[in-house]
């Protein structure tokens, strides 16, 4: 389907799934980032029409009819200037498939185009690769009714391939037992792996990862996410270790449709299709050779999306930067210029104190420097632990889960000597405390000093090390005092504080 890019503000995808159809609504916020704007999803069970006999019944087509009704007027709710539709897998096999979309078209004005397993798996990796700091690997979607598996380098296109094996065909094809017995499961896992095989899907090779979206992997994610008290609720970015993933697929097999259904994590309406989707990842993983599977929230309905309003794919810091404007946007109080003057002291005195420390921590610093004053929104004085709380709880673009954490933690602790890592456990632990004190304490003096500085004036910032101190000259400091934060330095870096303020 040709799409005409930026030519929209805000735009709706309906995604005819082979299991669900999904509407989301888009819009692009200050920043230039997409954002949703109204969501609605419904169970169809189309492969179940097609599988059994090619194809949909007539009250299946009035249901569709009647959902993407429904979908249209949420869409249009939502001041969608323009709606586009796809239909993937089970429409592309059904025999009356077209049919329905002439009937789409007639009936709600909208073109709904049945999409071929190539196109799908292009936009499946546009809307999937995005938000993930990962150039080079693999990208499997899992739908209802197909798996396409996608190489990518460079985070460009390489090449796709397209396979009927989604989680409610392969459910419905071979466990009809509840619960699936052992011998189900073992022809189930040799069918995936044949199909892998025959198609010549490649292992991953060094450098690459394996990223995975549809609702299996992401429900998958929010399981294990569960049981492991996890601090981050956003699925976008969760990584699923192979031994969890077996893990999973062990425990859910293991329990009747009833009880699977009442598993903490698993979204309703999956229980009856989550185990054949599940065995089909966890077979893939070991088929390429891969540790983990790294969890994207987004794929189609995103890609579709970034097409009509953005059409290109960032780099991951791109994306980053991009994630964090979007954030600060959000907040009326924050102030871009006491933001910027916040980070260029920070990014100073990181030079000088800091020298050694990675690429990770710097830059944990120099985004919390920026997002320092969102918390104000909520309150002044615990404006640390609010920021810190609003960034665990957006959807902050192109970071690992790790990354956000350590963001949150260096803003704590700006603001609490006692900042505890185990607030971010299992990403951040004991081993993390000493530097991230460090961190905090050279972002609570860059705002210290910033803040006394009158708006406007260039701050003109220099450090240097002299023997068992540090002295920080700034001709636009209209006066200091040492207080309690000079002691937290001389405790955090083992040397003292000496700030040599401009004359007035």
């Amino acid at each position: 389907m040709a799409i005409a890019e930026g030519a929209f503000r805000r735009v709706a995808v309906v995604d005819i799934g082979s299991n669900s159809a999904r509407v989301v609504a888009y819009g692009l916020d200050a920043a230039g980032q997409l954002r949703i704007r109204a969501s609605s999803r419904a169970a169809l069970r189309l492969v179940r029409d097609v599988d059994r006999g090619h194809r949909l019944s007539p009250e299946t087509i009035d249901g569709v009819v009647a959902t993407l009704r429904d979908f249209r007027a949420l869409a249009l709710g939502a001041g969608a200037e323009k709606i586009v539709g796809v239909a993937t897998a089970a429409l592309r096999d059904a025999e009356n498939g077209p049919a329905l979309m002439t009937r789409l078209r007639d009936e709600l004005g909208f073109p709904v185009d049945v999409i071929e397993g190539e196109a799908e798996a292009r936009y499946g990796f546009l809307g999937g690769i995005r938000g993930m700091p990962v150039d080079h690997g693999l990208l499997f979607d899992l739908g209802g009714g197909s798996l396409q598996v996608t190489r990518f380098f460079q985070r460009s296109f390489d090449r796709a391939w397209s396979l009927p094996l989604g989680a409610l065909r392969l459910s419905q094809s071979f466990l009809p037992s509840d619960p699936p017995d052992a011998e189900e499961l073992r022809r189930l896992r040799k069918h995936v792996r044949r199909a892998l095989e025959d198609a010549g899907v490649p292992g991953l090779r060094p450098g690459e990862e394996l990223v995975g979206t549809g609702g299996t992997v992401r429900n998958m994610a929010k399981i294990d996410a569960r049981a492991r008290s996890y601090p981050i609720s956003r699925v976008h970015g969760y990584v699923l270790a192979r031994e969890a993933a077996r893990d999973i697929v062990g425990n859910l097999a293991s329990r009747r449709l009833e009880k699977r259904e009442r598993t903490a994590g698993l979204s309703g309406e999956r229980g009856d299709s989550i185990v054949g989707g599940a065995v089909a990842i966890d077979t893939l993983m070991a088929e390429v050779g891969a540790p983990h599977v790294r969890v994207s929230g987004q794929g189609v309905r995103e890609g579709l999306a970034y097409g009509l309003l953005r059409g290109t794919l960032p780099s991951p810091a791109e994306v980053r930067e991009g994630s964090v404007a979007s954030l600060t946007a959000r907040f009326a109080g924050w102030d871009r210029d006491h933001a910027d003057r916040r980070v260029a002291v920070a990014e100073a005195l990181w030079g000088v104190l800091c020298p050694s420390e990675d690429a990770e921590l710097r830059e944990a610093v120099r985004h919390g420097a920026r997002v320092l004053d969102i918390g104000r929104a909520v309150d002044f004085f615990d404006r640390h632990e609010h920021a810190a709380d609003f960034v665990i709880a957006s959807d902050l673009d192109g970071f690992t889960h790790r990354e956000i954490a350590l963001i949150a933690l260096v803003v704590r602790s700006a603001g609490d000597e006692d900042a505890d890592p185990s607030l971010y456990a299992p990403l951040l632990g004991r081993e993390d405390r000493d530097r991230v004190e460090r961190a905090g304490v050279l972002l609570a003096l860059a705002d210290d000093l910033e803040e006394r500085c009158p708006p406007g004036a260039a701050l003109g910032l220099t450090a240097r090390l002299v023997e068992g101190g540090v002295v920080v000259e700034m001709p636009a400091l209209r006066g200091w005092r040492p207080r309690a934060l000079n002691k937290r330095f001389a405790r955090a870096f083992g040397r003292e504080l000496l700030v040599k303020p401009g004359t007035a």
